[in-house]
């Protein structure tokens, strides 16, 4: 059981920007004690490398292997880049099975353990109907649009073949985007390099995603969840060792339009925003699965989603709800409301 610090929150009246804050990182502060801070804009999103090293000159060594791999990733993974692996694979799976790299087609089958774990609530096909919404624009497709595309959303619309590392699309319209997933990968993947450069205590950030190494300074890291509503309040700390933290919400990329906001997490099901909660943070031991898992019971809702949480070890769960209402999973502590 975790001991976590609530911010007096019963129903919220207003909840996460950067969905994690970690507290008392300030740079110069860092620096005397050997801290280093370090930022760069990678994967459509601010990243953050801060570690505990003897020296600069590793530092700078350490926390550049950390952005240089996951600024790879990017460059494999993003559906934008017309070089990536990915875009290929949006531009040809469909027509014949295209063999791609065992790291994409490994993250890929991932995805789908996921997808079947949560009944489709992850599903990486969304983006056969999501790449048609344009949240900095405030454009949406049509009802039509959505309608003659919804069949393309379904994951078992990908055909893997592992014997040549092969995927194909069986429906002509289906995409996939990793957005829900492959930031996690690249923190993961980003931490396993600051360790094999000798690094033990560091936190690494991209956007929702956060995982820590080790502690600080022989204490914990005190990390916020940050209100879906109010970008200058946090609702919740938590000490946090050797852990991940995924944070999912619907104030990321979204536009309001008649009284309704529209969001890029979107409901496999409808091809439009999940509805049922603002945010959802998920606590576990590789960014990977909380990343792919706040992206899935933000979907799910409170009932489903938490049954799900509860069903797995070493995962915890905070999820706010439609109403701003606070649930949480059963490792953790019941909050002191005041």
């Amino acid at each position: 059981m975790r001991c976590i610090k609530f911010s007096g929150i019963g129903l919220l009246s207003a909840l996460l920007s950067t969905p994690l804050m970690a507290e008392n990182t300030n740079a110069s502060a860092a620096s005397k004690g050997h801290w280093f801070s370090y930022q760069q804009p990678i994967m459509g999103t601010r990243t953050v490398v801060e570690l505990f090293s003897g020296n600069q000159q590793q530092a700078d060594r350490c926390s550049q292997r950390a952005f240089s791999e996951m600024k790879r990733i990017d460059q494999l993974m993003s559906p934008y880049i017309e070089s990536s692996e990915l875009y290929k694979i949006n531009q040809q799976a469909a027509l014949n099975p295209l063999t791609i790299s065992p790291e994409l087609f490994h993250l890929i089958q991932r995805s789908i353990e996921f997808s079947e774990l949560t009944s489709g609530a992850f599903d990486v096909t969304f983006a056969s109907v999501g790449y048609l919404y344009n949240y900095r624009e405030k454009q949406m497709p049509s009802d039509k649009q959505i309608n003659a595309r919804l069949d393309a959303i379904n994951y078992r619309n990908i055909q893997l073949n592992p014997n040549n590392y092969s995927i194909h699309f069986n429906n002509r319209n289906t995409r996939i985007d990793l957005g829900g997933i492959a930031k996690g990968h690249a923190v993961d993947n980003a931490i396993n390099h600051l360790q094999e450069c000798g690094i033990e205590n560091a936190i690494v950030s991209a956007g929702g995603d956060s995982r820590i190494l080790g502690d600080k300074n022989g204490r914990p890291w005190m990390v916020g969840v940050q209100h879906p509503r109010d970008k200058n309040k946090m609702v919740v700390s938590m000490p946090l060792r050797n852990e991940a933290i995924s944070t999912s919400g619907d104030y990321e990329r979204f536009f309001v339009e008649e009284g309704i906001r529209h969001h890029h997490i979107m409901m496999p099901s409808t091809g439009k925003s999940a509805n049922q909660s603002w945010s959802v943070s998920v606590l576990g031991k590789e960014s990977l699965t909380t990343d792919a898992l706040s992206t899935a019971i933000f979907v799910m809702g409170t009932k489903k989603g938490m049954a799900l949480i509860n069903s797995l070890e070493n995962t915890e769960a905070i999820l706010i709800n439609d109403q701003g209402k606070m649930f949480y999973s059963h490792g953790l502590m019941s909050p002191n409301l005041h």
